[in-house]
Parts: structure tokens; sequence; C-alpha cells
């Protein structure tokens, strides 16, 4: 096998690698904007149950916030994690790149 040959099959591997990453990394930057969407959502579910809420029973109130709460820790956690993911193959698609 001739070194050029060696060489198209390291090029033609690596831009697979690159076009898999590239993918994930759209993949991965779509859900986060779904996820920011479904906090932002929520965020406003919450906002407008505060709302029509007022002047209920305090702990019926209380259980309702703390459960709504709860979703926004889990979709801002989630949104946490995706971006994480994202920062991690961007770096190292920057590496491939060098």
């Amino acid at each position: 096998m001739s070194e050029t040959t060696v060489v198209h099959t390291d090029l033609d591997l690596l831009a697979e690698r690159v076009e898999k990453a590239a993918a994930l990394v759209q993949r991965l930057k779509e859900e986060n904007q779904k996820l920011v969407h479904d906090n932002q959502t929520l965020a406003s579910r919450l906002e407008q149950s505060d709302r029509t809420l007022q002047g209920q029973d305090p702990a019926s109130l209380m259980n309702e916030i703390q459960t709504l709460r709860k979703e926004q820790r889990l979709w801002e956690g989630e949104r946490r994690e995706v971006a994480t993911r994202i920062e991690t193959l961007v770096r190292k698609l920057e590496r491939l790149e060098i």
C-alpha cells in the first residue's frame, strides 16, 4: 500500500468522523433548543399558575408550586447536560481541525 493510499484512507476516515461529529453536534443543538423552549414554556406555565391560584388553599398551592419547580429543575438539568455535551463535541471538532 503506497503512502498516498494511506493518506487518502486516513483522510477518508477523518472526514467520516468529522461528519458524524458535526451531525451529532447539530442534533444536540436542536435538542438544546427544544429544552430551552420547554423550559420557557414551563416557566410561563408556572407564572400563569401562580396568578390563577392566588387566593386558593395555601397547602394546595405549595404542593403545585413544588411540583412545578421540580419539573423546572429537571429541565434545567437536562439543558445543562446537553450544553455540556455540545461543548465537549465542539472542543473535539476544534482539535480535529488543527
